[in-house]
């Protein structure tokens, strides 16, 4: 099948060329015709498939023979998002497939200031992409109602779910008209998501489910090194400087400050990278996403928060820098390369303390990885031999307790040399200077706040005079 043998209109059908698309992917072609005929739909797939063009194209379809418009305040259709980067992207593909058409779409997230969404918003606008929390915050401004609602999308559910957004989530159901129609996808299928999936769609929704729950694209290729925790930066330098064919690299790192971590070794080595994480403004996170997605840094660094945030095609390489702690992350981060058809590289480096994970992986995605050439240990520096404290201090956040200091200290050097009291230092001033002595009667008594209870009991017991 053909993108042009679908029932869409000729100026959805001249974007989706200008797009370059010109055969839809699996869950395009099962997706896109039950849901012109205004089904509910239960999509299962993993990243990279093409979810947003699945319901993109059939919604603004729908929007254009309804022939409604728009009221002011309002929106026609609404798709929920977990992340800012995520619904930046979608609300891109939006107006990428209705630039032929007069039909307006706007997204709102968290992070930024209000006022410019708000504006965005008053005459009313036919598709609106949204995170829960912005979205909330704005329905109780009054700044938006959902009362004329024909569509909604919920994506990534199990990403919303893993974030903590299912009150938010189940107040804005709470806010949607009864007659709607409902798309809900997900990459995985929990018990949890299935129960979130029957309060919103209608009953015998159409599924789609276009690959294996959990299971990485079969394009992916993976390589696994072994490798302590003090060298994994080393490892990483090492293999960006002799593979020059990695020009378009993601790295995740577990924490925020690991990936500054990275960004400052590989910068001290000459590549051009960047981070993006939680604690990065707005303004940083889409400045380092565009240099990234123009080419003009060669490595980004980014934590679980963008693990399905980053749309960005070409990605030759993506380095688990830190296993991650859920097993299906893993599938999402991988999932940022071999997209729209191509081929891609999963390099993941593995502590002895992370050696859990990577089991739970494995078991996950059915696959052994496979181990990297090891001859390239032979051009790091030799392994340092970890000291209890430094085993603890790895450990730490890892569901392991905080070593309890000593009962007797250790042995001190002959360069320590034990604190001075108050009264020694004293003493050696007065041996430096002899003139700096108090005189006798003429030192400061400590003496209590005025009016205090303690005073008043020293009146009272003629300590002091009244």
């Amino acid at each position: 099948m053909l993108f042009s043998e679908l029932p869409l209109a000729n100026p959805l059908q001249r974007a989706i060329r200008a797009v370059g698309y010109e055969t839809p992917t699996p869950i395009q072609e099962q997706s896109i015709p039950s849901l012109l005929e205004g089904k509910d739909l239960l999509g299962i797939a993993q990243t990279g498939t093409g979810k947003t063009a699945a319901f993109a194209l059939p919604i603004l379809q729908l929007l254009l023979d309804s022939g409604k418009f728009r009221a002011p305040k309002t929106c026609r259709a609404l798709i929920l998002l977990p992340t800012r980067e995520l619904a930046i992207q979608v609300e891109e593909c939006f107006k990428q497939y209705a630039q032929f058409t007069a039909i307006s779409s706007t997204c709102i997230f968290g992070g930024v200031g209000d006022a410019s969404q708000k504006n965005c918003l008053v005459r009313g606008v036919d598709v609106l992409v949204a995170t829960p929390g912005r979205l909330l915050d704005l329905i109780g401004q009054k700044a938006v109602s959902l009362k004329a609602l024909e569509f909604f999308v919920l994506d990534e559910a199990d990403r919303m779910l893993d974030m903590g957004f299912i009150h938010d989530i189940r107040k804005v159901v709470a806010l949607l008209p009864q007659k709607r129609q409902n798309l809900f996808f997900s990459a995985t299928m929990p018990d949890d998501i299935t129960k979130l999936a029957a309060t919103i769609l209608r009953p015998n929704p159409v599924r789609v489910e276009v690959a294996p729950q959990s299971t990485p694209i079969e394009r992916i290729r993976q390589e696994l090194y072994r490798i302590d925790k003090r060298r994994k930066g080393a490892l990483l330098k090492e293999l960006l400087l002799e593979h020059p064919e990695m020009k378009k690299v993601l790295v995740f790192s577990r924490t925020k400050h690991g990936a500054d971590k990275i960004v400052w070794v590989l910068e001290k080595a000459g590549v051009k990278c960047a981070a993006i994480h939680g604690n990065k403004s707005q303004t940083r996170r889409q400045e380092a996403l565009k240099n990234f997605k123009d080419e003009k840094i060669r490595v980004l660094v980014a934590t679980d928060i963008a693990a399905r945030g980053i749309d960005v095609d070409d990605v030759s390489h993506v380095f688990n820098y830190d296993l991650p702690d859920v097993p299906e992350t893993f599938v999402h981060r991988i999932g940022r390369t071999a997209r729209a058809g191509k081929d891609g590289i999963a390099i993941s480096f593995c502590a002895p303390d992370e050696e859990q994970d990577l089991r739970a992986i494995e078991k996950l995605t059915r696959i052994r990885i496979p181990e990297g050439d090891k001859a390239i240990f032979e051009k790091l520096p030799p392994p340092q031999k970890e000291i209890p404290e430094s085993e603890m201090r790895n450990a730490r956040g890892r569901g392991f307790p905080r070593r309890e200091k000593p009962a007797q200290a250790s042995p001190k050097s002959p360069k320590q040399q034990p604190p001075k009291s108050a009264q020694s230092v004293q003493q050696a001033k007065l041996e430096r200077n002899p003139e700096q002595s108090p005189k006798p009667g003429n030192h400061k008594r400590r003496r209590n706040r005025p009016g205090s209870k303690a005073r008043r009991r020293m009146r009272e017991s003629g300590s002091i005079p009244n």
